[in-house]
């Protein structure tokens, strides 16, 4: 009886250590976010400099931008004609703008 209880407490730890940092996220701060910096390029999950590089699901995909982690990066770090925000925005910040866009690009930006 103890092994099994170890077992699934062992389990439920792994389970748990691993949820996607999206589910710690504010999305509607996220959204908030959005659209106080990255709207004016990026409404809707456009590029308006770059329109061949959207915020849609499968260019995030193509550009291995599709994680949490590559768009907080992105964020931070900018690149290209993308500035960056690190300084501008804090961490909490920016991974709720990372979690929302991500979140959005799952949803093909239709909300």
């Amino acid at each position: 009886m103890k092994r099994i209880l170890l077992t699934v407490l062992l389990i439920a730890t792994v389970l748990f250590s691993f949820t996607p940092s999206v589910l710690a996220a504010d999305l509607d701060n996220g959204a908030k976010v959005f659209g106080a910096n990255c709207a004016s390029c990026h409404m809707n999950g456009r590029n308006m400099v770059n329109p061949a590089k959207t915020l849609q699901k499968a260019d995030l995909e193509k550009y291995e931008m599709a994680s949490i982690e590559a768009i907080q990066n992105q964020v931070q770090n900018g690149k290209n004609a993308m500035p960056a925000f690190k300084g501008r925005l804090n961490d909490s910040q920016i991974e709720d703008v990372a979690a929302y866009v991500l979140d959005q690009a799952e949803q093909g930006w239709k909300s």
